[in-house]
């Protein structure tokens, strides 16, 4: 049954029988036999997204155009040698190594070993270098260079990891006391990297085939709290030099300076990472001034950062536990320390997406501005140039020679010990040996064509979504006046763009009409089979933020209960010795349209989709495996993979 599921979704993306999933499967390619062209999507009877550049100049679009948009998946956080801590690490691949290996070729890595994608190229990607010292390692390694004879450089580039660890840490601290040689951020040698990540960029930007973006990121952790951002740039038209966290740690000096940039015609959006190291303050409630955010601050900030990355390989950062009590999958790769400190988080609010979703829905229903109105993506926070090296099975971390083994990871026994009898499992020393870590993620967008201009317009219009690795397709859409067999049909795309509006969007009411949303998600061919479909529901009841997750759909043909709009439990399960899944479970695709049972006209609300896989090994799991040893016994054996869209928000009032 399985086998005939996985040759029906081929045969469905092949003959296009089924328009919507060929629309939505990825550019086409060379030798495919051409889909009819579909009727271009009417304008949503919602209100509008940010009006944006079209993808292409009329009657010039690229090999794979569709009007009902494509599902491409990229990696927006990548680093190479040009950032301080990988270099430190050992990496010595390029910006260059890494455009390769997202295009599937083989690089070394910093342990000495080839590494590869097993899961196919990329779409796109950006690499986004740290721009706090960019370049400045390679030089200070350079015998002939000045900054080799700095007492701060003196065995900096030890073959030991835990040498490397302590020279990392002297550099963190140093940076943080403000005492590292003003010499590390010569204008030359900020030049000379800033111009190799445009150069490497440029060469690998294949239109239609393949996107590279121009970015790097601001690094800015006041106290070692987390404010980091990713800045990608629309197009090789850049400034001169990035602007860095040692210019203002706060990121309204970012945005505004991105104001600045656009009045130039450089076009940008940052991307904030890891708002679960920040302790409280990614999404707080006051500015990093003291001052309460206002509606000039709400609007500055959604000007500039659109988007949210809620997951990678340092922790997941949709909700926490103890926020979402009720959520039942909320425990999914949390790391509840400081960013690369074992001092742990005290904050939560603040610190999830979720919860700043909730207060952004509050903050408009009292206030009339929203600074938390984010779309989603995930990608990898790479330090080995290996954009996209998110599988479980294959999983090599992520800092280099400092994390390259499963003994250093902490998923096998210290020490060439066969078990676990003994070993301490304080959480402390286990964030040291990176078992906090987790294979994720990627970035999902729906956009026209392959190219700089409709990626780009595809973030900025949050039509995006996440995944924690595999390559799940999500598709989201509400409206008032969809067709009642629209789950069922081949135009289903069409119908859905002409009445209603996608992921990202915003829809007013509509007069005595409760909304229906179309769900839809569709397996990684080379990933696990799909469980369930949730959505994620935020709402204001009585000035107060309340949250809830529905089943909408279950695998198995299983019938929902719509009492406790809750999955029955589909029997799937994983074989801990040789991480074998239960055969014939789960399903291909997810595909339903869904009511709101508790909707209310008057209450604002955001709804966002969430698939999940069934339960697979994790990758602690599979080093076990691989050693002889049994798992970890305080990490997870098994995760379960899943993929998020951004939101859709209800306004009540236009």
């Amino acid at each position: 049954m399985r086998q005939d599921q996985d040759r029906r979704a081929r045969r469905w993306i092949v003959t296009g029988a089924l328009v919507a999933i060929a629309a939505g499967g990825g550019a086409i390619a060379a030798g495919d036999a051409p889909l009819s062209k579909p009727a271009a999507p009417k304008p949503a009877a919602a209100p509008s997204r940010p009006v944006v550049a079209q993808a292409a100049p009329a009657g010039r679009h690229l090999p794979g155009w569709n009007s009902e948009r494509n599902a491409y998946f990229g990696d927006l956080h990548v680093h190479t040698k040009l950032s301080f801590d990988a270099y430190i690490f050992n990496v010595r691949a390029t910006p260059e190594d890494a455009y390769r290996f997202a295009k599937g070729e083989t690089i070394g890595h910093a342990a000495g070993f080839n590494i590869r994608l097993s899961g196919g190229p990329l779409d796109f990607v950006a690499v986004t270098d740290h721009s706090e010292y960019i370049g400045a390692m390679e030089e200070a390694n350079d015998p002939t260079s000045p900054i080799s004879k700095l007492p701060v450089v003196q065995g900096l580039f030890s073959k030991d990891p835990k040498e490397i660890g302590e020279a990392f840490n002297r550099m963190v601290a140093g940076n943080d006391a403000g005492t590292l040689p003003k010499e590390f951020s010569q204008p030359r040698i900020v030049s000379r990297a800033w111009s190799e990540i445009q150069t490497a960029a440029a060469h690998n930007n294949a239109p239609g085939r393949f996107t590279s973006f121009v970015g790097y990121e601001f690094t800015s952790a006041p106290d070692h709290r987390n404010l980091h951002r990713n800045v990608i740039f629309r197009s090789a038209k850049v400034p001169d030099a990035p602007y860095t966290s040692l210019s203002s740690r706060d990121p309204e000096t970012l945005w505004r300076t991105m104001d600045g940039w656009r009045t130039r015609g450089i076009e940008a959006l940052a991307i904030p990472h890891n708002s679960n190291g920040s302790d409280g303050i990614m999404f707080d409630s006051v500015r990093m001034n003291g001052q309460p955010i206002d509606r000039a601050y709400a609007e500055l900030r959604m000007r500039n950062e659109p988007l949210v990355e809620i997951t990678q390989i340092k922790g997941t950062s949709e909700t926490h536990p103890s926020l979402s009590p009720n959520d039942e999958w909320a425990n999914f790769e949390i790391m509840e320390r400081y960013i690369g400190f074992n001092k742990p988080v005290t904050r939560f609010h603040g610190s999830y997406v979720r919860q700043a979703l909730m207060d952004g829905i509050e903050l408009q229903d009292k206030k009339g501005f929203n600074p938390f109105k984010f779309g989603f993506i995930g990608s990898s926070d790479t330090h080995n140039a290996a954009p996209g090296s998110v599988e479980e099975r294959n999983f090599f971390s992520k800092v280099g020679r400092v994390d390259a083994t499963p003994a250093q990871r902490g998923s096998v026994p210290p020490n060439g010990a066969k078990t676990w009898d003994g070993v301490s499992q304080d959480p402390a020393a286990a964030n040291t040996r990176f078992q906090s870590w987790g294979a994720s993620g990627l970035a999902g967008v729906w956009a026209e064509e392959n190219s700089r201009e409709a990626i780009f317009a595809a973030l900025r219009r949050k039509e995006t979504f996440a995944t924690s690795g595999p390559r799940i397709r999500v598709r989201f859409f509400a409206g008032y006046d969809f067709p009642a067999d629209l789950d069922r049909r081949q135009d289903l795309v069409t119908q859905a763009y002409a009445h209603g509006v996608p992921m990202g969007g915003d829809l007013l009411p509509a007069k005595g009409h409760a909304p229906r949303f179309l769900v839809w998600g569709v397996r990684d061919p080379n990933g696990g089979y799909l469980q369930r479909a949730q959505i994620v529901k935020g709402w204001i009841e009585n000035g107060v933020a309340k949250e809830r997750v529905f089943d909408v759909a279950c695998s198995d043909r299983l019938a929902l209960d719509r009492s406790s709009w809750r999955c029955p439990d589909n029997g799937a399960g994983v074989d801990l010795k040789t991480c074998e899944p239960t055969r014939f479970k789960g399903d291909v695709e997810l595909r339903t349209t869904w009511t709101d049972p508790t909707f209310n006209p008057r209450q604002r609300a955001f709804y966002y989709l969430r698939v999940l896989e069934n339960p697979s090994c994790r990758w602690s799991t599979w080093d076990a495996i691989r050693n002889g040893t049994p798992p970890n016994p305080a990490l997870p054996t098994t995760i379960m993979e899943r993929a998020w869209s951004s939101p859709i928000w209800y306004e009540p009032v236009a």
